[in-house]
């Protein structure tokens, strides 16, 4: 072999190595399951899958290559959903939301779940602690009960006239039963009244909305579930109208026109949970993988929406946000 011959493949054995060795250390093409409860053509959702995809690409998994993703959307059949990624037998399965990770449950105790958004994972059942979940399911909780202290808080903040809360939550949600209790624990401290509204559908939260807004004093605090997501436009458009200062669980209801806005960051921790999946890819089991807790919280307020409600955003208040909107 001449001397050229064999620097060239020297140097093209150098440039392919670290491919040879990324297919070694994979050894197939692995199968990853995404179920998202949101419609697919829906803003959030699509910026979350996008942050979980480059933290993989950044771990070394590129979909085509050594990758494949099969995603499901929407929350109109979790269960459905659920069984159909559990059929393809995937080595591992990120979930985003409590009833996600519950239709999942369902279906499989052994295929690995990573799941995000998931307020209280020992009190859903899906962990044994958060140190040690010890089962087929681990992943990242957003916050905790207590954050509906904070909503209430803010909400006397920025409107202090206001006297009754009602509060939009998902009755068939466990995360949404605990929330509502830390609201009316809190609210007590500032002498409100707390009123549920919301229910299973749409037409439940127009009309329970509406019957609040009749009241004088009123003000709003959504907390999170699949439900509202799907019908954040519906809750926001009705604040507007009814006039109701509304304090929001998550970031994306005030990008869209709400008021006021306090929680966890929803897309930058997306390429956090694809380290777990890495992880667990490479031979961990979720059983020893604790749940981490939000490490990043934001403030944001749209202050075209507070003029519209006639409101003065107090000065304090601006100076605390991360994000204010104009």
């Amino acid at each position: 072999m001449r001397r050229r011959d064999f620097i060239t493949l020297v140097a093209g054995s150098a440039v392919s190595w670290p491919l040879a060795l990324r297919a070694q250390q994979s050894g197939r093409m692995r199968r990853i399951g995404v179920l998202m409860p949101f419609a697919r053509n829906d803003p959030e959702g699509q910026a979350r899958v996008t942050a979980f995809v480059q933290g993989l690409q950044k771990l070394g998994w590129t979909e085509g290559r050594n990758l494949q993703i099969e995603y499901r959307w929407g929350s109109d059949d979790l269960q459905k959903a659920a069984t159909e990624l559990v059929a393809l037998s995937p080595d591992a399965i990120f979930a985003n939301s409590t009833p996600a990770v519950a239709a999942l449950q369902q279906a499989t105790r052994s295929v690995p779940i990573v799941f995000a958004q998931v307020v209280d994972p020992v009190g859903g059942g899906f962990v044994a602690s958060l140190a040690k979940p010890g089962g087929n399911i681990t992943g990242f909780t957003p916050l905790d009960y207590g954050m509906g202290a904070k909503w209430v808080e803010l909400l006397k903040e920025t409107a202090p006239y206001v006297r009754h809360v009602g509060v939009i939550r998902d009755p068939t949600s466990t995360t949404n039963i605990g929330q509502l209790g830390a609201i009316q624990s809190a609210a007590r401290t500032f002498g409100l009244e707390v009123s549920p509204l919301g229910g299973r559908d749409a037409r439940d939260i127009e009309r329970t909305v509406t019957e609040f807004a009749g009241g004088s004093n009123r003000g709003l605090i959504v907390t999170g579930s699949p439900l509202i997501g799907d019908n954040r436009d519906l809750i926001i458009s009705l604040a507007a109208r009814h006039r109701l200062p509304t304090v929001y669980s998550y970031h994306y209801f005030v990008t869209d026109g709400g008021l006021i806005s306090y929680g966890p960051d929803t897309v930058d921790p997306s390429r956090r949970f694809a380290g777990y999946v890495d992880r667990i890819l490479k031979g961990e089991k979720p059983a020893d993988l604790p749940v981490q807790n939000a490490t990043k919280f934001e403030l944001v307020i749209n202050l075209k929406t507070a003029e519209a409600l006639g409101l003065t955003v107090p000065p304090s208040l601006l100076s605390r946000a991360d994000e204010i909107i104009e």
